[in-house]
């Protein structure tokens, strides 16, 4: 379910025009299939998931422990969300959005941390700062072989300083083991569920 950064780049995201100075660092494809309309669909999806209240004790272990830790040290204070983008004046990536991208955004959604940035008919991205990284999420929604659309998760990040850098390292193997790998699980069954109800 992960992929290669070179499948994600391989496709014209307007993303690599706004964050060009952001590194990709992970790409997930979650197992999620649908039609060339269903991109809606998969929005309300993973706007519906908590990845704090996953299925698995793993996952839900390392949040709170994230959590406890933020708090601790003040690093998801409104001061540290409003800090500028690592290297750079703006402390937003709306800021930088060209004409045809502004105002296209979906609304916050209560309760997240992430602040949506722009919306395509394929595309949708969001951001979240705090004091260790200024990072995206970005979703798409692509065409496979078969002719079918599946979504891809990609996360782009900006470590702030030598403590951003320190805690991308430290947290990497936990975000590839127990992390993403519950999120998918959580996707699939939330996407599983709305096929169920219609």
């Amino acid at each position: 379910m992960r992929l290669p950064n070179s499948a994600h780049e391989a496709h014209p995201w307007r993303i690599s025009e706004i964050a060009g100075d952001f590194a990709l660092l992970d790409v997930w494809a979650p197992p999620v299939r649908g039609g060339p309309g269903d991109f809606d669909a998969f929005l309300e999806v993973m706007s519906s998931i908590d990845p704090t209240g996953s299925p698995s004790p793993a996952a839900r272990a390392l949040f709170r422990l994230r959590s406890q830790l933020g708090a601790l040290f003040g690093w998801d204070d409104d001061d540290a969300r409003k800090r500028p983008i690592p290297d750079c004046e703006e402390n937003s990536l709306r800021a930088r959005l060209p004409d045809d991208l502004r105002g296209t955004a979906t609304a916050q959604r209560p309760g997240s941390r992430f602040l949506p940035i722009y919306r395509t008919e394929d595309e949708w991205a969001a951001e979240i700062a705090n004091d260790t990284v200024h990072a995206i999420m970005h979703l798409a929604w692509v065409e496979d072989r078969e002719g079918a659309h599946r979504p891809e998760l990609a996360v782009y990040v900006k470590p702030r300083g030598v403590l951003g850098g320190a805690y991308m390292a430290l947290i990497a193997p936990f975000r590839h083991w127990i992390v993403y790998p519950a999120l998918m699980r959580q996707i699939r069954a939330a996407w599983d569920a709305r096929g169920s109800a219609a």
